[in-house]
């Protein structure tokens, strides 16, 4: 796996980022029944996955430069409408990036309505990219 490409988890929320720089990113979900609850609503945790993943991507892809990507150390996320299906936007945006750590907004909307559906805050820490192993495996 390249760090381009998702995790088989973020792959199978069904979460896609269409726009992506050092300071926001886009993307979008298309929600269903398989991210509902047993009362046929989405899960809350395919929010949080989603404001952990837009902003962990947003983050790192901001310091991939400095040889760093970045980790979630706190995510606190609301759920403010429920929902079944249909389109979900996903804006996320940089409100603060120092040398060590990072803070990230996350809105998810609903697109036929624009009501927002769930918000977040992520505080990221900045880490070293991990040494590629040389190691033979056999």
């Amino acid at each position: 796996m390249t760090r381009t490409e998702s995790s088989e988890f973020v792959a199978a929320t069904g979460f896609v980022v269409d726009e992506l720089n050092a300071t926001s990113l886009r993307g979008h979900v298309q929600l269903g029944t398989n991210h509902h609850t047993p009362w046929g609503v989405v899960h809350g945790g395919l929010f949080t996955t989603i404001v952990e993943s837009a902003a962990s991507i947003g983050a790192s892809f901001a310091v991939n430069e400095y040889g760093q990507f970045a980790v979630g150390v706190h995510n606190a996320t609301d759920f403010l409408r429920s929902g079944s299906s249909g389109l979900a936007l996903v804006k996320a945006t940089a409100l603060h990036q120092g040398r060590t750590q990072q803070l990230w907004e996350v809105i998810i909307t609903d697109d036929a309505s624009s009501k927002v559906l769930a918000r977040g805050q992520l505080r990221l820490q900045n880490v070293p990219l991990p040494e590629k192993s040389t190691e033979v495996q056999g």
